[in-house]
């Protein structure tokens, strides 16, 4: 994850203590029970992965890694989504969970695709200029 890895980190751990503490408000009815430990697995889980990722021990561990914790970023989004929709918690109250979800869901999905890609992209542009290269002194 290079030089995101701190930032990324706090920032799950953060969002993983606020899902705690939304869990804990929610009403001990079936409804909020049910959803409440849906979005607590799911939302615990980005860190998890997060860290678990870090760790990895090859390039694919480290990208199935944050795929999982991009995929329950996604689940999250989901879930606070129904809680709010449903009143168990006052919308305008999940406002910064919600954002901060929807942060988290951009930057995994941006080392998503630059783990996956960017070296690919990297060897395109060395081969393309050597194409170019070669072609200037074939001239």
């Amino acid at each position: 994850m290079g030089s995101r890895a701190p930032v990324i980190t706090e920032r799950t751990v953060a969002y993983s203590l606020r899902i705690i503490r939304l869990y804990r408000t929610l009403a001990r009815d079936s409804v909020g029970q049910i959803l409440g430990r849906q979005l607590l697995r799911s939302g615990t889980s980005i860190g998890a992965n997060v860290h678990e990722a870090q760790g990895g021990q090859s390039r694919p561990d480290f990208i199935a890694k944050v795929s999982i914790a991009y995929k329950e970023a996604r689940e999250s989004a989901y879930w606070l989504r129904l809680i709010g929709e449903a009143e168990l918690v006052a919308p305008a109250a999940l406002k910064e969970l919600v954002d901060e979800t929807e942060q988290l869901t951009r930057i995994l999905s941006s080392i998503l695709l630059s783990s996956k890609y960017g070296k690919k992209r990297e060897l395109r542009m060395k081969n393309e200029e050597l194409r170019i290269k070669s072609e200037e002194l074939k001239k």
